[in-house]
């Protein structure tokens, strides 16, 4: 048994039922409405994993230190592992305690005996609770930026078999010049790429040991917390104990990353409902992700691309939330800050959910070329093109642009294309439309004539393909 190893040799002691971190101050208990109120293991009970590895951690700091024997070092450590087992295969739900430290520690005493409660020393739960917030976050962006990158290679593979399908992109939801469906695809990959910079750049500031701060002063031992760093796999340690455990900046910052996420995959979403509608038909959805009405058999809804944009303003709320929550308390710990954990496992489920229904979707999508290709002869697109053409003859740009509105508007009038005009018409909106002859311009010219870096001629939409490659490599 690990208890007999333990030098006091004093028999194990298992706490009661109700073990508290606190109270002897106290003679009596909280009021059951506080109790409820300041219980938190429902949401806090994810943090157990981050909670044992970092009491482990914990444990070989205070042996380094001469707080723990060897022997009651290791009973801590095959206690905390045998806690984790526990956990593992299934989690107490029901336990009684007020938060996952509590009922660690309580565990602890069932599991390696008085022992347990030297565990604690030199430790708070205000530098405890911000390790475990810190070491869970910094997993939860290994996984977004997995499935970042996963949305992101579908949109890539998407537009690369699809780079010469033409399409008219759009300004304030009017359409507006002709450009590759490659191209408005990798509008959103390079939206989503700087999520990733942004995700990144966060996890950097994640990646900071509060632990050894204690409750606001330090810890009275003299913990090795460069031991700590390395245990927990952290890049940094808190140069300041006050600042170590009040510092929520890092919860709002990938609250920021996470609703900026939400919001281009709304952005997404919203195209994506717009282009499949009836009244588009540039788009097919699959039929997976799509579902019907209670009423009418002939619907498909868009509901998972509807919730994207829902679920964007929960995350928007969920930033604010945290920003008003830190902006109101003083410095050192609050309990106000309680809440950042919920606000942050809300966010990262949004994003586990989000992200590989938006990929599957992107993955199934199926373009109509026939009906794009009935929209991109509407000749208004290529009316940039027309004043191009006059700017190349010599005339002055606002020049030709007037010119060219002149001519719209007599098609306009007379209910034609701008090609079916008679050339008086086209001499009369401007004498250089007719040297030498009226110009001839259409889709595939006018992509191919935006050779520029970043444009929509062939070229540069493979050199931004093989970019959104490298960016992902």
């Amino acid at each position: 048994m690990a208890q007999s190893i333990i030098e006091t040799g004093t028999p194990p002691i298992t706490p009661p039922t109700e073990h508290r971190l606190w109270g002897g101050r106290f003679e009596g208990a909280p009021a059951l409405s506080l109790e409820e109120l300041n219980r938190s293991l429902d949401i806090d009970k994810r943090l157990w994993r981050e909670d044992i590895e970092g009491s482990l951690a914990w444990v070989q700091a205070l042996l380094r230190a001469g707080v723990l024997s060897l022997d009651e070092a290791g009973a801590l450590d095959a206690g905390l592992r045998r806690i984790a087992h526990r956990f593992a295969e299934a989690f107490p739900d029901d336990a009684p305690d007020e938060d996952i430290h509590t009922l660690v520690e309580r565990m602890l005493y069932e599991e390696a005996g008085q022992v347990a409660g030297k565990l604690h020393t030199g430790r708070s739960r205000n530098d405890q609770v911000a390790t475990d917030a810190r070491l869970w976050t910094l997993r939860a962006c290994v996984r977004i930026e997995r499935e970042l990158r996963a949305v992101q290679s579908a949109l890539v593979e998407l537009a690369a078999a699809n780079i010469e399908v033409l399409m008219p992109a759009y300004t304030h939801m009017r359409r507006a010049q002709p450009v590759r469906v490659a191209h408005w695809l990798l509008s959103h990959f390079w939206a989503l790429q700087r999520d990733r910079d942004r995700l990144t750049a966060a996890v950097d500031r994640v990646s900071v040991l509060p632990l050894g701060s204690g409750a606001i002063s330090g810890s009275g031992f003299a913990v090795d917390r460069t031991l700590l760093k390395e245990l927990l796999g952290f890049r940094h340690v808190s140069q300041n104990s006050i600042d170590a455990v009040g510092d929520r900046d890092w919860v709002c910052e990938v609250l920021f990353v996470t609703s900026m996420v939400a919001t281009h995959l709304s952005r997404l979403a919203e195209d994506l409902i717009i282009f499949s509608s009836d009244e588009f038909r540039f788009i097919e959805l699959p039929e997976a992700f799509t579902t019907g009405s209670s009423l009418m058999p002939q619907k498909r809804n868009p509901d998972g691309l509807e919730l994207a944009r829902g679920m964007a303003a929960r995350s928007i709320g969920e930033l604010t939330s945290a920003l008003a929550m830190l902006k109101g308390t003083p410095s050192g710990y609050n309990k106000d800050f309680q809440e950042d954990k919920r606000l942050l496992f809300g966010a990262v489920d949004a994003m586990e959910m989000l992200l590989p229904t938006t990929r599957e979707t992107i993955a199934g999508l199926r373009f109509n070329s026939d009906r794009l290709a009935d929209v991109l002869s509407d000749e208004t697109l290529l009316a940039t093109d027309l004043a191009d053409e006059l700017v190349r003859r010599g005339l002055p740009f606002r020049e030709a642009h007037a010119a060219v509105g002149r001519l719209l508007r007599s098609a306009d009038q007379q209910g034609v294309q701008v090609s079916q005009l008679p050339e008086s018409v086209w001499a009369a909106a401007h004498p250089q439309f007719m040297d030498p002859h009226i110009p001839t311009v259409s889709p595939e010219a006018s992509v191919d004539a935006r050779s520029v870096q970043g444009g929509t001629a062939r070229p540069a939409v493979v050199g931004q393909i093989t970019a959104a490659r490298d960016a992902l490599s």
